[in-house]
């Protein structure tokens, strides 16, 4: 469970995380959790998951091992993420099963990446969408994208400052959210900073 936002303004992007992981009943917030930072860079972008938090050293691993993906527009990460589902099955036991009538097998996870393209998403059918604005996932995200779009059109707020106030939103009213956050930002068209 979780809060992560993505935003573009400007020619700017923005993604930013909360910190909390949640097991059932019990939160474990980052004064206790060495590796609280749900944001991690590959292939020229930034990655966050929303769901099983398995999914976020898996990916990492799968990501690091695996030198030929592209990421640079919505068709290449299709096509990247449809090569690495086949590898979640074999190299890390992914189980695909979800809804009896789905189209596809499901990777299992919703991921937010941001790079000097743009901003994306994917989800569990290996669907990608690209967000002109901003986008958030996990159980803070009606939260954190109300807030967003209440302050995006606002002149004096870059897209840093548009994802803070998402994230601070879903940490002040999910209870699977919690503060500090982690924010990353690049220029479009840029190498990452």
């Amino acid at each position: 469970m979780t809060t992560v936002v993505v935003v573009k303004k400007n020619n700017e992007v923005a993604i930013a995380a909360d910190s909390q992981s949640t097991f059932g009943d019990t939160r474990l917030a980052a004064p206790f959790d060495a590796k609280w930072n749900k944001i991690f860079e590959a292939h020229d972008a930034y990655f966050s998951i929303a769901g099983s938090a398995a999914h976020d050293l898996v990916l990492q691993s799968l990501l690091k091992k695996t030198k030929s993906l592209d990421f640079g527009g919505r068709q290449a990460i299709f096509e990247s993420f449809r090569k690495l589902h086949p590898k979640l099955k074999e190299d890390f036991f992914l189980k695909t099963d979800e809804e009896e009538d789905d189209p596809y097998e499901s990777s299992q996870m919703t991921v937010l990446l941001a790079n000097a393209v743009g901003i994306f998403g994917v989800y569990s059918l290996r669907e990608v969408y690209e967000f002109e604005r901003f986008w958030a996932i996990g159980t803070g995200r009606d939260y954190a994208i109300g807030a967003m779009h209440a302050v995006y059109e606002r002149d004096d707020l870059s897209a840093a400052d548009i994802a803070r106030v998402g994230v601070e939103a879903g940490c002040a009213f999910d209870i699977s959210s919690s503060l500090p956050m982690t924010l990353y930002t690049l220029a479009l068209g840029s190498a990452q900073r």
